[in-house]
């Protein structure tokens, strides 16, 4: 700025100047001749009326003429200044024949005094100084330094004005809803308002750790709540705080480990940004708490696209990103290790060998090589997070990682190793169809406790084992020692976080029917489908589950009962899954052709039987489905649990609606008020369909009374506690090996007595 006035300034005088002089110029060369002549007559009389005539002319403030010795000949203007007029310029523009310039001053005066020589021809005659007034770039320079200030003052006002207005709105108002809902938080108000973090402002993101408080300190006040009831009436729940309390209390110095195929958090990039996304998957849901209780690590494959921007140089981050409490170690895996390791030898082998859905496993030795080679990838970094553990415990999932317990305890006989088989576990003559069924019970054999859902799995993996290994088998006590180490074989029914607490408090006028109708009605809306009543199928894409056989019963169903045409729609909700496995494409174009076909043959204007929904749809979705819906249909033709049926049971705070059930699941051992069907049976589906439609209100609310009561009490965190639990009680090798299983223990066998 203060350059900026400087330029200006100088600017300004330049321009004045040339204005002032080419102005005195003109005037000048119209009087000069005169002047000349005066000199050169030596008429000096008329010199005085020639300056005062010049004088005023040019506006000068004084002038004078000298002649060609210097000495002062005629002048005009004040004394004041004609006395301090400078003589040198006058000299040297005699000398030099030509104009000089110079700035003076007087007491009050300020000029630029130009001397410029006269001649006559060829012959200098003189001189003459005219005087310009100079005083007023002073003026001008303090009028804009006083105009500048006020400038400044008001700009520094306004700009003040502004910036309390634009804080009062921007900052004052959004903190004052802050600690509005601060306080609502504290007095135990916590409705959250439509929108409120948008409204915010800057202070979203300040507002989002504050609706995640608010979610946390609501949890808690349930739990609590939910804690008190129970104590009062003598139950004990488990829920998620329940679970990470008795971690801490039991597993002393003890760090927990889980391995799994798919990690609990990934990132994927959505345009320019990076999002974190949670797939959906009981498993965090069990055990996060865990992690959470002790500061564990989860060792998974890094399967998002941005999941390697985030890591740091170990390829480790801290989990969950609102509120890190446990590390999740990445495990990087090619292009072909993932085609080779999880899409054949997991998914088009150890699949449907195990499940015996009547497609044929395929086994390649590449594949075997593959499958060795990530399991030795997710051994090794496992090993490199158990480094500085002591006694760690170790959890490892599912049939992707098989060889992983022994790769471990061969490195770290120190610690606890479990694995839990999320899936069937074929008779030992089904199983045998696999070249390398030998090494991969070599592998499930290296942990302590191997876990599976129900008894007839744990049963046909002690046949297995006594049939393909050299090992001593105790089937009553269901262990195998194998090299001389034991491995407990125990049933772990997993199950959903379903806790008691999502039933609605019922209030005056509620009217449950009329609420599902309209949920029904908005959600068929957006197919332009119209229906009185609702059957509903979730699943994956997969030959596992059943889908094509579903939809010929429906297909069977409305031949059979053709006044429920127009009454009824099924929603078949199929999730696209491992879609580059030719068998999988194959059921995709099976499952499409079936429902064109039943919809082909009795859809209306405003009707279809069949509404085919292919694509993930998240929690929240799913669960308005259960809870429209009046039949939900899980009719797998093999399945290890199928936590559908336990996930549509505890959305149903109604208790209301009717589960039609295979009983080639494992969720049919324990949800034995469902309706059991052979999915094979095509007809015998159709009839189940019917009298779930037709059943009686009071037993379909006693039915549903009972399994409510079933999941609740055997949730995934009481799944989590007991294998966990017995896993505890595992001595670390070398001690004696001969110890009671824990299984004698009556609270720890009651899973295995409740699914018998």
């Amino acid at each position: 700025m203060h350059l900026f006035r400087v330029r200006l300034i100088l600017a300004l005088i330049a321009s004045v100047i040339l204005v002032s002089v080419g102005s005195t110029y003109f005037d000048v060369r119209s009087i000069e001749p005169e002047i000349e002549n005066a000199l050169a007559t030596e008429d000096h009389a008329t010199l005085p009326g020639l300056t005062d005539l010049l004088k005023r002319g040019t506006g000068a403030l004084a002038l004078a003429i000298y002649d060609q010795h210097g000495q002062m000949m005629a002048s005009s203007g004040p004394q004041e200044v004609l006395g301090a007029l400078a003589h040198s310029p006058v000299e040297k523009a005699l000398q030099k024949g030509a104009q000089v310039d110079v700035f003076s001053h007087a007491q009050h005066w300020q000029w630029l005094e130009e001397a410029s020589p006269i001649h006559n021809g060829n012959q200098l005659e003189g001189a003459m100084a005219i005087v310009v007034d100079a005083g007023y770039i002073r003026n001008e320079g303090v009028a804009l330094w006083r105009r500048s200030f006020w400038r400044i003052v008001a700009l520094v006002i306004l700009i003040v004005a502004i910036t309390f207005a634009m804080v009062r709105w921007f900052l004052l108002r959004p903190m004052s809803r802050l600690a509005e809902r601060l306080r609502q938080l504290r007095t135990g108000h916590d409705e959250k308002s439509a929108g409120a973090v948008a409204e915010l402002g800057l202070f979203s993101p300040l507002a989002r750790e504050v609706e995640t408080m608010a979610e946390s300190l609501k949890a808690a006040r349930a739990a609590a709540a939910a804690e008190a009831r129970l104590r009062e009436a003598g139950d004990r729940l488990w829920t998620a705080e329940r679970l990470a309390i008795q971690i801490q209390n039991h597993a002393g110095s003890s760090r927990i480990f889980v391995v799994s195929n798919r990690e609990p958090y990934m990132h994927v990039r959505r345009g320019r940004e990076v999002v974190c996304v949670v797939p959906p998957s009981g498993l965090v849901t069990a055990l996060e708490p865990v992690l959470r209780a002790c500061d564990g690590v989860w060792v998974a494959s890094g399967s998002g696209d941005a999941d390697s921007t985030v890591v740091d140089e170990f390829d480790r981050l801290r989990v969950p990103p609102d509120e890190p409490r446990y590390t999740l170690r990445r495990v990087w895996l090619t292009e072909e290790e993932e085609e080779r390791y999880y899409e054949g030898f997991s998914n088009e082998g150890l699949w449907p060998l195990c499940h015996i859905a009547h497609t044929r496993p395929i086994f390649r030795a590449g594949d075997w090589e593959c499958y060795q080679k990530v399991n030795q990838k997710f051994a090794g970094a496992l090993l490199e997070e158990m480094r500085d553990s002591e006694e760690p415990v170790v959890f490892v999932q599912d049939y992707h990682l098989a060889l992983v317990p022994q790769l471990v305890k061969k490195a770290r006989p120190d610690a606890r190793v479990a694995i839990f088989w999320h899936i069937p576990w074929p008779n030992p003559e089904a199983f045998g169809i696999c070249p390398w069924q030998a090494e991969l019970l070599d592998g499930l054999l290296g942990a302590d406790l191997v876990g599976f859902h129900i008894p007839l799995h744990c049963n046909n993996f002690l046949a297995t084992a006594d049939r393909v290994v050299e090992s001593r088998t105790d089937r009553e006590h269901m262990t195998v020692r194998r090299h001389g180490h034991t491995s407990l074989v125990r049933p772990y029914p997993v199950s959903v976080a379903f806790d008691g607490m999502a039933r609605r408090a019922p209030s005056i006028g509620d009217n449950p029917d009329r609420e599902r109708a309209a949920e029904r009605d908005r959600l068929l809306s957006r197919f332009g489908v119209r229906a009185e009543r609702l059957a509903l199928g979730v699943d994956r894409l997969d030959y596992t589950k059943g889908i094509v056989e579903r939809l010929e019963a429906l297909g069977q169903f409305f031949e059979d009962h053709p006044w429920y045409r127009e009454r009824l729609t099924m929603v078949q909700i199929a999730a696209p899954s491992r879609t580059r496995i030719p068998s999988y494409a194959e059921l995709h174009l099976r499952v499409e052709e079936e429902a064109q076909r039943i919809n082909s043959l009795y859809q209306t204007a405003h009707w279809k039987p069949i509404v085919l929904i292919e694509e993930q749809q998240n929690h929240d979705e799913v669960g308005r489905w259960y809870r429209a819906a009046d039949v939900c249909l899980v009719t797998s033709l093999h399945d290890g649990m199928n936590l559908v049926a336990k996930e549509f049971v505890a959305a149903r705070d109604d208790e209301d609606g009717v589960l039609v059930l295979s009983k080639f699941t494992g969720a049919a051992v324990e949800l034995r008020d469902a309706l059991l069907v052979n999915p094979y049976d095509i007809a015998g589906v159709s009839d189940a369909i019917y009298g779930a439609l037709e059943m009686n209100p009071a037993e379909r609310h006693e039915q549903m009374r009972r399994m409510r009561r079933q999941v609740m009490e055997f949730n995934i965190y009481l799944w989590a506690a007991k294998v966990l639990g017995d896993l505890r009680e595992v001595r670390p090798e070398g001690a004696d090996a001969n110890r009671v299983p824990p299984s004698e223990d009556a609270a720890t066998e009651t899973p295995a007595k409740q699914t018998a």
